[in-house]
């Protein structure tokens, strides 16, 4: 676009937001302030109208929504308004609402949102609408929506002005309407299971659980430096310690960590723990869950996420981390004895490593390298490195390896889960060496926490946990390309000054 074509288009822009300025402040000369209007009754939205039409047919309803569309014909005119579980067509006639509403009717703008009285009827193309008795406005819309047909469709405008990609992108909605359904389907599910929901702190003064980098703030009221928690693991475990034997958590946590399509620095995570099970137990509940919520949620245990079925009603794989190694890498890492062999290992296939690494992180990033790409179906990847796993017990026949497994789908680790440390003293020796790491350059090694190992000193029972992303489920289960569009609020850098302002009136220009 030129320059002068832009300029005419900012100054028209300009022109639009004036003239909104102005009919708000004539309504409010004229004693029709939308802005004084505190309720509105509505008895019914647009699918239960549609759906309902033999029922409702003749009969008077009240709805409220967003005019999306407008046509004035003379004495009577359409319009679209959209609520939240759809749009339905308004007959508006003069006759009917009055001479000196039907004018108000007319100056009324793409993006206000009204509320409608009036019988429901069929027109004579057969589309469902409500024919209006009466047509108030209850906001005024002083900012302009992008054009219907092109949608908005500029990606960080979208993030940044969820609000009216709600409004403009139905599908949008549709996906955070299901999110909502999955979670509260998740708490179903966990509820008839005899699980107990609770909340821990979100500010903590060891953000442990997890190998992640913590956001640092103060605590003015203590004068104390505390952090943002990185997991929910150890204070719900002081909860099994307490005998509340199956507990779990929705909830919020931070991780000062970069953003991708399958990252964001704030993000919901969800733990269960239970007591006198393992990492079996753990095993089984989560395929009886995913099964459930594909089923719940989508209607089917297979489902598609990105062109590629993937089906829930089938048994997950099991397989060992070095078996699946060996199975994609063609490396049998039991027959690796020393770190400096991994090492040599690592340097033969161009696998980058820090000099601290030992056999256990070698083994990891071998995974991460030849494995993880290739799982896509359903699959518990089982006993790791203990090197890489300090809260988790260990294999009684193999104590170099622990009992936990991950879940992967679609190559995307979905959960974490463990049969629970519950020895204080192996423990302490456990803390005593990522304290080691630290030193030695890991920022996210675990620091030791003497109230939680206080906790195991009092007695936790054989214990199975795990750790969900409900981002990635969601994802999953939306068909969604990338972690922004499951979050209502993704993290965004903020803009400058010029740049604000700038975004602002971005909508508008996406028309």
């Amino acid at each position: 676009m030129s320059e002068k074509n832009q300029s005419q288009n900012t100054e028209n822009l300009g022109e639009l937001l004036k003239i909104r300025r102005e009919k708000l402040a004539a309504l409010q000369e004229a004693g029709k302030n939308p802005f004084e209007i505190t309720k509105y009754d509505v008895t019914h939205h647009s699918s239960d109208v549609k759906e309902s039409f033999e029922e409702l047919e003749g009969k008077s309803v009240s709805l409220a929504g967003r005019i999306m569309s407008k046509r004035v014909m003379g004495k009577a005119s359409f319009c679209h308004i959209q609520d939240l579980k759809g749009t339905i067509q308004v007959y508006v006639a003069r006759d009917n609402i009055g001479e000196d509403s039907y004018k108000d009717f007319k100056k009324y703008d793409i993006g206000d949102i009204v509320g409608i009285s009036g019988e429901v009827f069929k027109t004579k193309t057969g589309e469902i609408s409500i024919h209006a008795t009466s047509v108030t406005l209850l906001s005024k819309s002083l900012q302009i929506l992008p054009e219907k047909y092109h949608g908005l469709t500029n990606t960080d405008t979208r993030y940044r002005q969820r609000y009216v990609d709600l409004i403009m992108n139905e599908e949008v909605k549709d996906t955070f309407v299901k999110r909502s359904k999955i979670i509260k389907e998740i708490r179903n599910f966990l509820d008839e299971r005899g699980f107990m929901e609770v909340e821990t702190p979100m500010l903590v003064a060891n953000a442990g659980g997890a190998a992640a980098r913590p956001f640092e703030t103060h605590y003015n009221a203590l004068d104390e430096d505390v952090k943002l928690r990185i997991s929910l693991e150890l204070y719900l475990k002081r909860l099994i310690v307490g005998g509340l034997e199956k507990v779990y958590e929705i909830g919020r946590v931070f991780r000062n960590e970069g953003v991708d399509t399958r990252h964001n620095p704030e993000f919901t995570l969800m733990e269960l723990y239970q007591a006198y099970t393992d990492y079996y137990g753990m095993m089984d509940l989560t395929e009886s869950m995913f099964k459930y919520l594909a089923e719940k949620v989508c209607g089917s245990s297979v489902i598609t996420y990105n062109g590629i079925e993937i089906d829930f009603g089938k048994p997950f794989e099991r397989i060992t981390m070095v078996d699946c190694i060996k199975k994609y890498a063609g490396i049998d890492f039991d027959e690796v004895k020393t770190d400096e062999e991994a090492k040599a290992l690592a340097r033969e296939k161009n696998i980058e490593f820090e000099e601290r690494h030992t056999k256990g992180d070698i083994v990891n990033l071998f995974f991460e390298e030849f494995c993880e790409k290739n799982l896509i179906q359903p699959t518990f990847v089982m006993d790791h490195p203990l090197a890489i796993s300090p809260l988790t017990k260990k294999k009684p026949d193999d104590p170099e390896k622990v009992e936990r497994f991950e879940l992967f789908i679609n190559t995307w680790e979905m959960c974490n889960a463990y049969s629970e440390l519950n020895d204080p003293i192996d423990q302490r020796e456990r803390f005593a060496k990522q304290e080691e790491a630290f030193a030695n350059g890991d920022e996210e090694a675990n620091h030791t926490d003497e109230d939680f190992l206080n906790a195991l000193s009092i007695g936790m029972p054989p214990t199975g946990g795990i750790g969900y992303g409900i981002d990635r489920l969601v994802m999953l289960l939306t068909d969604s390309p990338a972690i922004r569009d499951v979050l209502l609020f993704p993290t965004m850098k903020s803009l400058d000054g010029v740049n604000k302002k700038n975004d602002v009136n971005n909508t508008a220009s996406e028309a």
